[in-house]
């Protein structure tokens, strides 16, 4: 058996743990807080690899080995790997109190609907487009991708406001401190590296309603609302069955950040933001913007409404997106696809009333290497007439056109 001890915030490792110990395996910090046996080799964790090999070769002459971790090693931990590796029934796990429990805890605030990213090892964006999301998230900070890094990206993005609460060496009652600060504060400190977790948090959301199911909110029960369920001009809005085959292909989910340009009244932004997405509405005008806004409002998301036209809007929003949809554009229509395709990391779709402009569109795409697809959409809905009898109206037919990057290609696109 291999013993994974975690040290609890504020807590030492059970020494009966150690008791007979062959091989310690950990970090240095952890290591250097225990007395091993006088006998025990230890191994320092750098590399995974190499210290899985030697705890293999103890196993093999079934020596006895204890691996040290912090918090609950099971959660964004060593478990998972060693699991994998030697397998669950060969682990005697022993957790200690997370990070997350613990700053959560620090703040009074219940932590069943937060989101959890990891950014140790990983790309920052995930955890960026998660904060941008959802109201109460906690991050997993590791070398390039803590507090400060956090915070710029964060700065740069608009919409709701967000708190960043850094949690410093949780549990040491000499060093422990959390701090709130804003993004832009937090991107001009150096933290150190003793951070412990860095929470996001829209504090007017942080408390959040009573949960039956842990983590972030569930999915919709629908999409492709209807269109009475967003306030709109004149029916300028993307009918229902052209949102459902745009939100198909535009795959929007927790981590992604979409951009809606065009977006008129909002539905797609707001249905991406639905699913999860972290959301850029760019509308031109003004009434346009204050729709977007209210109907962001009242399904109870997150979308960043930009005030512009692209595609000169596009170059101030910062990081690149996942997908985009485009539901607007006239005569520069071409233009802006052709802009969007060189940021959009997966998919780009484009909604469009007339034929005519299809070929331009679609050479916008497939110049930037896209994979181009797409289908002109008619249907007809039953309208009721008198004497309960009912027809079928038709409505406008809207040609909807996607392109997706190859894989190979979305490699190259700006991180």
């Amino acid at each position: 058996m291999i013993t994974v001890v975690g040290t609890g915030t504020g807590t030492a490792y059970g020494t009966e743990a150690l008791l007979g110990a062959e091989l310690v395996v950990g970090g240095r910090r952890h290591l250097d807080a225990v007395r091993l046996p006088e006998t025990a080799e230890r191994v320092v964790l750098g590399p995974l690899a190499p210290a899985l090999d030697v705890i293999e070769g103890y196993l093999g002459k079934e020596r006895r080995v204890v691996v040290l971790a912090s918090g609950d090693p099971g959660f964004f931990g060593i478990v998972r790997a060693l699991a994998e590796r030697f397998g669950p029934r060969r682990l005697d796990v022993r957790p200690g109190v997370s990070s997350v429990a613990t700053a959560f805890a620090r703040l009074g605030l219940p932590w069943d609907d937060a989101v959890v990213v990891s950014a140790h090892g990983r790309d920052l964006r995930t955890a960026v487009n998660a904060c941008r999301a959802r109201p109460k998230v906690a991050v997993l900070t590791g070398p390039g991708a803590g507090p400060a890094e956090l915070g710029a990206a964060l700065a740069r993005t608009l919409g709701r406001d967000r708190v960043l609460v850094v949690a410093v060496a949780l549990g040491d009652p000499e060093r422990e401190r959390v701090e709130r600060v804003t993004p832009a504060e937090a991107a001009a400190r150096d933290w150190g590296t003793a951070v412990s977790v860095v929470l996001c948090l829209d504090e007017a959301r942080a408390l959040g309603a009573v949960r039956t199911v842990a983590g972030p909110a569930a999915g919709p029960a629908g999409w492709a609302l209807e269109e009475g369920a967003f306030a709109h001009r004149d029916s300028m809005i993307t009918k229902f069955e052209v949102r459902a085959l745009a939100l198909a292909r535009l795959g929007p989910r927790l981590g992604d950040l979409v951009w809606d340009v065009g977006a008129g009244s909002g539905s797609v932004a707001v249905e991406c933001a639905r699913l999860g997405a972290a959301v850029v509405a760019v509308e031109k005008t003004a009434d346009g913007i204050e729709r977007v806004r209210a109907n962001a409002a009242a399904h109870g998301v997150d979308v960043a409404a930009v005030h512009g036209s692209a595609p000169e809007a596009l170059a101030g929003l910062g990081d690149d997106p996942d997908a985009v949809f485009v539901g607007g554009g006239g005569r520069e229509l071409p233009g802006i696809v052709g802009a969007c395709a060189q940021r959009a990391r997966r998919t780009v779709v484009v909604a469009m009333a007339a034929l005519d402009r299809v070929p331009a569109a679609r050479e916008a795409l497939t110049a930037a290497g896209f994979d181009c697809d797409g289908v002109l959409l008619q249907s007809s809905r039953l309208v009721p007439l008198p004497g309960d009898v009912t027809r079928l109206a038709a409505t406008n037919p809207v040609f909807l056109l996607w392109g997706v990057r190859p894989p190979a290609s979305s490699e190259g696109v700006a991180q």
